[in-house]
């Protein structure tokens, strides 16, 4: 009983958040090609919608202002309305600093990503105030690096709702507006899926939730071919730092071998702003994609220009 009360009370926190605080964009006519906002010269996700989920912070944030940069209208749909004692930013934070930058725009959505009547409403209300939804961007992610003995089922629960049951149900909930779309994308933020042991040996709770995820953006890109809807996973060939690393034991020394969110943020966009109907099905890395597109020098993107890389998990030497 007391849990459907805070189910019901979360969505209604949700709806008001929506309909009260957060737009701030004209209406535009939901006839308009992907809806979002009207067309700014020069900017080549003007016009676009892009859905973002835990896009308050780290790689998400980044993602969202590259887009916002480019003239697209993106959501930022996460949890996160309070200061966090170790972790930085909130969705208005966010979407306040991305609606600064004066080309494209934020609308900061609260949403639990495990709740499935959330997601529908947080769509609907996006969709009615923006007339589409052109991209779909499943970043939000629960990590907990331990082996069996040491995950309780509350966390692997949790890695499940949130990576493998939230990827399918946002993508799900979107789907009747990427068909309308010009140019539909779907990004998952997951690895290639790699069957060697040893990324199953310390972690696999973790490994597997993300290899689910993985096969989610396959069967995506198998089923939505018909529509011409492009879906693509895309992964970091090093460690990025975010606040998870900068939070963990030896954290620092991480941070020092790791490249920050931008070079993910870049990758993205590079895939979104390609022809849907032509890539499709692939398990991108950041640094693969941004060389196909002439970047030879990666070193604005290190935390620490010269220190050697850490690989990322899931990935060969």
């Amino acid at each position: 009983m007391k849990r459907n009360f805070f189910q019901k009370a979360r969505r209604l926190l949700n709806q008001l958040e929506v309909l009260v605080e957060t737009f701030s964009l004209p209406r535009v006519d939901s006839k308009t090609p992907g809806g979002g906002m009207s067309e700014a010269p020069g900017n080549p996700l003007a016009n676009q919608t892009i859905f973002i989920s835990g896009g308050s912070r780290g790689i998400g944030f980044s993602i969202a202002k590259r887009c916002a940069q480019a003239g697209a209208t993106v959501v930022i749909a996460a949890k996160t309305t309070a200061p966090h004692p170790k972790l930085p930013g909130t969705i208005y934070s966010a979407a306040e600093e991305i609606n600064q930058l004066g080309a494209g725009k934020a609308i900061p959505v609260v949403l639990d990503i495990r709740d499935e009547d959330a997601i529908e409403q947080a769509v609907a209300q996006v969709v009615k105030k923006t007339g589409g939804i052109d991209v779909v961007i499943n970043n939000a992610s629960a990590i907990h690096l331990a082996d069996m003995e040491n995950t309780s089922s509350k966390r692997f629960d949790l890695m499940f709702s949130i990576n493998v049951r939230g990827t399918f149900l946002l993508t799900q909930a979107c789907l009747p507006y990427l068909k309308r779309s010009a140019n539909p994308h779907i990004v998952t933020l997951s690895p290639p899926i790699n069957l060697k042991p040893q990324w199953f040996a310390a972690h696999g709770a973790y490994t597997t939730s993300k290899y689910a995820m993985s096969m989610m953006a396959m069967t995506f890109a198998e089923e939505l071919a018909a529509y011409d809807i492009a879906s693509n996973a895309l992964w970091p060939k090093s460690t990025i730092a975010t606040s998870a690393i900068e939070n963990m034991v030896g954290g620092k020394l991480l941070e020092d071998r790791s490249r920050n969110p931008e070079i993910m943020a870049d990758a993205c966009y590079a895939i979104i702003t390609r022809d849907a109907k032509t890539c499709s099905g692939n398990f991108f890395i950041d640094e693969d994609v941004l060389r196909e597109h002439g970047i030879t020098d990666f070193d604005h993107y290190a935390c620490k220009p010269g220190h050697p890389l850490q690989r990322d998990l899931f990935l060969d030497e």
